[in-house]
């Protein structure tokens, strides 16, 4: 087995590499992301460039997350060539150390890695992404009353009142709070009886209860009122499972949303395939350390380093491709979420230790 001292040096090497890789892409998006949000928001009422440096440190940690993938490969592969120009894995290699022992702290810390982002990054960034939509909203906040076909899903109720459409323009509040709200009454004869736009409607028990509401009636003049009840027959766990963003929901809760959701019979296989994809996090930038080991350990001797790089580049790219197609499927239901979850792992795991047994081992 590797040496203790030799492992923690190649395990701090790693983390000193990875942590320099977050450091910029966290800047880097984070200038990209003020910059764009500037340009939308610096018109509106209320928008100062404080809050719109608070408003892009909030969404930042969701990009950041979508990244860790690829944070993994290029740190990896650049802990492994910078080890390799300075001639520490010849030596190292030279004394009778394997491949599997020197990159064993490497994938160590690619798994704690994963566990951290699992752990602490995944609550910063969705909880960063909810507090940010609200924000956004309250700006926006009635700029106007039209819900675009790209807002939030429209609901369709049935009660005693008759049938009512429900639309918003933004959803906070995991699905319990609608910003921007319409709700459209229509007659048993399909025609449209009422319409009322409410700034704010709150899920409450049996009733949605809207604030600020302007109420249209055929035949009548528009009417503004302050509060305003709809009656309503859905459950808080229909609409978060209909509403609410997977990727807004911290890890610690998604295991009560889906079994909270499943004892209704309702379809959770949205949050399902986040929350495994989550629990793969780990063992997926292991895997990502393995293709990344069969493109930078040997580079130097080959004298083909741009050519194996960009190879090691592609290799992650098309995994990436290969997991948001099969996460997916696995969203829609066509294919069990824990299998479009691990599939990716599995395949990327098998690729990278076939080829350093093909290489190591012979």
């Amino acid at each position: 087995m590797i040496g203790w001292t030799l492992g923690q040096y190649f395990f701090r090497r790693y983390l000193a590499i990875t942590g320099w890789f977050l450091a910029g892409i966290f800047a880097l998006v984070f200038i990209i992301d003020f910059t764009e949000q500037s340009s939308r928001f610096s018109g509106l009422p209320g928008y100062s460039l404080q809050l719109g440096m608070t408003m892009s440190a909030l969404r930042v940690p969701m990009v950041l997350q979508q990244t860790i993938p690829f944070v993994a490969l290029f740190s990896a592969m650049t802990t492994l060539i910078s080890l390799n120009r300075k001639y520490e894995l010849v030596v190292t290699r030279a004394a009778g150390v394997s491949a599997w022992q020197f990159l064993f702290p490497i994938c160590v810390g690619a798994f704690l890695f994963g566990l951290s982002t699992i752990i602490a990054l995944n609550p910063i960034a969705a909880n960063g992404l909810a507090k940010v939509e609200e924000i956004e909203t309250t700006l926006r906040s009635g700029e106007s009353n039209v819900v675009s076909a790209a807002s939030a899903p429209w609901l369709r109720q049935r009660t005693e009142e008759g049938q009512t459409i429900v639309g918003a323009r933004a959803v906070l509040n995991s699905g319990l709070t609608l910003s921007d709200a319409v709700f459209i009454r229509i007659g048993e004869d399909g025609n449209i009886i009422e319409r009322q736009d409410a700034a704010r409607a709150y899920l409450r028990d049996g009733y949605w209860e809207l604030e600020q509401v302007r109420r249209f009636k055929s035949g009548a003049k528009p009417e503004s009122v302050k509060n305003a009840r709809v009656l309503t027959n859905l459950r808080p766990e229909f609409v978060e499972q209909r509403l609410a963003r997977p990727e807004a929901t911290p890890f610690y809760e998604l295991g009560r949303k889906i079994e909270t959701a499943k004892a209704y019979g309702y379809s959770v296989n949205a949050f399902s395939m986040h929350y495994h994809s989550l629990v793969a996090l780990p063992p997926l930038l292991v895997a990502m350390t393995l293709i990344a080991a069969t493109v930078s350990m040997r580079f130097v001797r080959l004298g083909q380093s741009g050519t194996l790089i960009l190879g090691g580049i592609l290799a992650g790219f098309l995994l990436y491709v290969v997991s948001t197609l099969v996460k997916a499927f696995g969203s829609a239901g066509i294919v069990p979420p824990i299998v479009a979850a691990w599939l990716p792992v599995v395949i990327a795991a098998l690729f990278g230790v076939t080829f350093l047994l093909h290489k190591e081992d012979g």
